[in-house]
């Protein structure tokens, strides 16, 4: 009857232990796709900021900074909205993670 007590004592713990390790993992996900995010958005702004000083203006749309200045994105996992309103006046980027790494 004791090893019944210590068996199940044992597989409580393991899962609790699984569920802890399970919602660690998740939440460490969703702070490493918000950080990516980020860094994605800042470095469109700066690319299209670089495109203003040199050109004198922001560019029309993403492929442009793709194309000329140096851009690279995972649009398979990224979607990037880049609205210019005017030449003169900083883009509207909006980045959405698409899906499941």
């Amino acid at each position: 009857m004791k090893h019944w007590k210590l068996l199940i004592a044992c597989l409580v713990l393991a899962v609790a232990l699984f569920v802890i390790v399970q919602r660690t993992s998740v939440h460490a996900s969703e702070e490493e796709i918000q950080e990516s995010i980020t860094s994605i958005k800042d470095a469109v702004q700066r690319r299209a900021l670089q495109c203003y000083v040199i050109e004198g203006a922001y560019p029309e749309n993403l492929a442009y900074l793709e194309d000329n200045y140096g851009l690279t994105v995972n649009h398979e996992e990224y979607l990037i909205v880049y609205n210019a309103y005017a030449e003169n006046l900083p883009p509207e980027i909006l980045v959405k993670y698409k899906g499941k790494r």
